[in-house]
């Protein structure tokens, strides 16, 4: 078969911006192994391979692969797959997108606002797991403990995935962490993931709301430019912990400076009830078709 390629930025506001994400269509032919290939080749943070056609509930087969490994869950990859089902399988169709993953369907749809097209997915349901005192995970982040923000725990979130939620007092601090797996290897002996989320509500652009970073292990320690999930995973934190003192809450994520990618991953999230509602949200720009070999 012949297999379609695209190559767009996610959480960008221009074209080379963002977190890069590769699609791989009609992937239905590609064995496990060969999809991993693919994946480290490309060397993205994720690669995500499209069934050619959609199953009984309407939603597209979707496989995400890190440079390393198959994972379950993640946010950019979940827009950027969208949005290339929308304009190359699905064109002029108005309905959300169906994305079926290993977590279950995601739904994505497209808000059109003045200064483009936002893409807009619900994050599935997030389970928020053990905390992990303050100054063992800024021995792992090479930070000081008064650089971590008391107001609220550090705390494994998953879904799918699993990360750490690390609040920080300062964009001084966020600057300079940078994760140790050695440092971090007592934590890992006790389950705690090294996909870390630091965020702090200093920003460098007004307008912003919070800046992050989000390290994650793939053949060594590497830095997300714009991570969907781990927005996912914040706004059920903020959220159990009343970081905010709104019950709405409707922000502009800065990540990516640190690695020049500069990008902005939008966040809503609210209570239902008992129930958690997440969603995140970004614009995605296509910069490279072609076909593998």
């Amino acid at each position: 078969m012949t297999h379609r390629f695209y190559i767009v930025d996610v959480f960008a506001e221009q074209a080379y911006a963002g977190n890069p994400l590769a699609v791989v269509l009609d992937a239905d032919d590609l064995s496990t192994e060969t999809m991993q290939r693919v994946a480290a080749e490309t060397n993205y943070s994720e690669t995500t391979f499209v069934m050619s056609a959609p199953e009984a509930d309407g939603g597209y087969r979707v496989r995400l692969f890190t440079p390393a490994r198959e994972i379950d869950f993640a946010g950019h990859p979940i827009l950027g797959t969208a949005w290339v089902v929308r304009h190359h399988v699905t064109p002029g169709d108005a309905a959300p997108v169906r994305l079926n993953l290993a977590v279950g369907q995601v739904q994505v749809r497209f808000d059109s606002e003045v200064a483009g097209t936002v893409a807009w997915f619900r994050s599935p349901p997030v389970a928020l797991g053990p905390t992990c005192a303050p100054e063992r995970i800024a021995a792992a982040l090479g930070l000081a403990v008064d650089d971590i923000d008391s107001r609220a725990p550090v705390q494994c979130v998953a879904a799918g995935t699993a990360a750490m939620i690390v609040p920080l007092r300062s964009l001084d601090a966020l600057r300079r962490a940078r994760l140790d797996l050695a440092a971090h290897a007592p934590l890992a002996a006790e389950g705690f993931p090294p996909l870390t989320y630091l965020f702090t509500t200093q920003t460098r652009q007004a307008g912003n709301d919070l800046s992050a970073r989000f390290f994650f292990e793939a053949h060594g320690v590497r830095e997300d430019p714009a991570t969907g999930n781990g927005a996912a995973f914040l706004g059920a934190w903020l959220l159990e912990h009343g970081y905010f003192p709104a019950a709405e809450l409707s922000l502009r994520i800065e990540q990516g400076y640190e690695v020049q990618r500069p990008s902005l991953v939008r966040l809503r999230a609210r209570m239902d009830g008992a129930t958690r509602e997440v969603e995140v949200g970004g614009k995605v720009i296509a910069v490279v078709a072609g076909e593998l070999l």
